[in-house]
């Protein structure tokens, strides 16, 4: 099918238009225009897009956390318009994820998401994808009322010199999964930092910010017994002495520091691993009282990123004194305490808006690429970033919200933001988000549980999170405590971690609310079905 593209880009110094033909399974299109010198305002393209009343839709949301369902013909997302606004003002519930700067449609049918969408009927997609987002993010939408297939480059506020600019870079394929991703990221120039699997043990959901020497100590000793040589054993949030002061730990909980920590891990024959979230600070720490200078400024007050902690605050990387902060934490937490992984979390925040200089994906980027030397070559477990700047610079990337104790959170919180913690939310975008796993880095799906204490997953529901989990991630983590495990459930690790570590050949579909699951184990094919919505 051939389909006219009409085109649209304003500057302050005027306006172009233009029309190209676009097949849709035409491969790369490289979509460029010369601009008049001036502020970029606008740049967009549509053209008409079918949707069948049996294919469904999917759109890339906009950071790992974002829910990012697949979609009927009538389908649509919900903002965060519908929350009062003293509840969104006090809690930022519109700063976790694109509400402050992408409009949400209100008419059902009416979807948008960032960097690549898909149409599937069965086994065949059609795929349309960006190639590159440095200049900005490519927003798509679609309305399946009108039939029609909006392409915007995120960019307003920008300076353009005149001539040339990068309107949309494009990719569009149809056919096989395999061969439609396979093809994108071979158009992007994309590969894997690593393809090795990585499974190991997390504090976080079990004890939370609740750690200490001893508990850390106290786990080690447990995955002893569980967990193999070479895997990892990450301290999370809660060694820190406020979110945002990282040369230092909790003088109460590890009055020792993290070095001899990390050589006791080290002893185990476990990688260390450590929680940071380098581009925001609480309001609580000392970082955002001693220096209001490093912070962001919009419209002249620090940008709130969330309600986590006490509030947390983006850092404004065109200050110099940040960069080299930044600089010294990952020096000390990677060359002098030792640590092997850095979890890196809350990453949007490096990047809510654009400037004069550079979009706000470019900004992302840059922020990406000062990690990725920062780290050398120590590897980086990303979290809450936007997902495509995240492609090929993390050796890993949750691509989930964080999951839960139990199924689907308080009623409550389902009225909140796509970015919320839940189980059934994460399962779903690891299984939408699968062809991300080891072509852009290797997924992670946050972990799982088999534990029956602080935890009110159903069997069947841990079944299905643990499952998920070691067939579409490339990382398998627990937070259960291996000391409390019974012989059955030491059994189901063991059965667990041999699909993690020899299923081959994994295809996954999703139909009539019901999850399949195809592979190879030892040669012999295997099919699992769950319910999943």
């Amino acid at each position: 099918m051939t389909e006219m593209l009409h085109w649209y880009a304003e500057t302050s110094g005027g306006v172009q238009t233009g029309n190209c033909t676009v097949t849709e399974n035409g491969g790369a299109l490289h979509l460029t225009a010369d601009l008049p010198a001036g502020t970029l305002k606008a740049v967009r393209a549509e053209m008409p897009w079918t949707m069948e009343a049996d294919e469904r839709l999917f759109m890339n949301g906009y950071q790992t956390w974002t829910y990012s369902p697949e979609l009927d013909r009538n389908g649509k997302l919900r903002g965060t318009d519908h929350i009062p606004g003293f509840l969104r003002k006090k809690y930022a519930f519109d700063r976790y994820g694109d509400y402050h700067f992408a409009p949400y449609g209100h008419q059902k049918g009416q979807s948008h998401g960032f960097s690549y969408c898909y149409f599937r009927k069965g086994t065949q997609f059609r795929l349309v994808a960006s190639l590159d987002e440095k200049p900005g993010y490519t927003i798509l939408r679609y309305d399946s009322g009108k039939a029609l297939l909006t392409l915007e480059r995120d960019c307003a506020g920008v300076e353009h010199p005149g001539g040339s600019f990068p309107l949309l870079d494009l990719f569009f394929a149809e056919g096989g999964e395999t061969e439609v991703f396979d093809g994108w990221f071979q158009a992007m120039g994309i590969k894997p930092r690593t393809e090795k699997k990585l499974a190991g043990y997390s504090s976080w959901y079990n004890r939370y910010q609740d750690i200490t020497e001893d508990t850390i100590r106290e786990d080690l000793t447990g995955c002893r017994s569980l967990l193999c040589p070479g895997d990892l054993f990450q301290i999370d949030d809660g060694w820190e002495p406020e979110v945002g002061d990282w040369l230092e730990t909790d003088a109460q909980k590890f009055p020792h520091g993290l070095k001899g920590m990390v050589e006791e891990i080290h002893a185990t024959g476990f990688q260390a691993g450590l929680w940071l979230a380098p581009f925001v600070c609480e309001k609580d720490s000392a970082l955002f009282r001693q220096h209001p200078d490093w912070l962001l400024k919009v419209n002249g007050a620090p940008w709130c990123c969330g309600c986590n902690w006490s509030s947390f605050y983006a850092l404004d990387l065109d200050n110099p004194a940040v960069l080299d902060y930044l600089r010294r934490v990952f020096d000390r937490v990677l060359n002098d305490w030792g640590f092997d992984l850095v979890k890196l979390d809350f990453l949007y925040g490096a990047a809510p808006f654009g400037n004069a200089r550079e979009s706000r994906a470019a900004r992302m980027y840059r922020a990406m690429e000062l990690l990725r030397t920062w780290c050398g070559q120590k590897q980086i477990l990303g979290c809450g970033v936007p997902v495509m700047p995240a492609f090929g610079l993390v050796d890993y990337c949750r691509v989930s919200c964080d999951v839960g104790l139990d199924w689907d959170d308080v009623w409550y919180m389902r009225l909140f933001h796509r970015e919320r913690v839940s189980t059934k939310q994460a399962i779903n975008n690891t299984l939408f988000r699968r062809q991300l796993n080891g072509r852009a880095y290797g997924s992670d799906p946050d972990v799982f549980f088999l534990r029956e204490e602080n935890c009110k997953l159903t069997a069947e529901q841990k079944r299905t999170l643990a499952t998920v989990n070691a067939l579409l991630g490339n990382v398998f983590l627990t937070s259960d405590m291996p000391s409390h495990y019974t012989d059955a459930q030491r059994a189901e690790y063991r059965r667990l971690r041999t699909l993690f570590e020899h299923a081959t050949q994994v295809q996954a579909e999703a139909e009539n609310d019901r999850l399949y699951i195809r592979y190879l184990l030892d040669g012999t094919p295997q099919k699992l079905c769950f319910d999943l919505f």
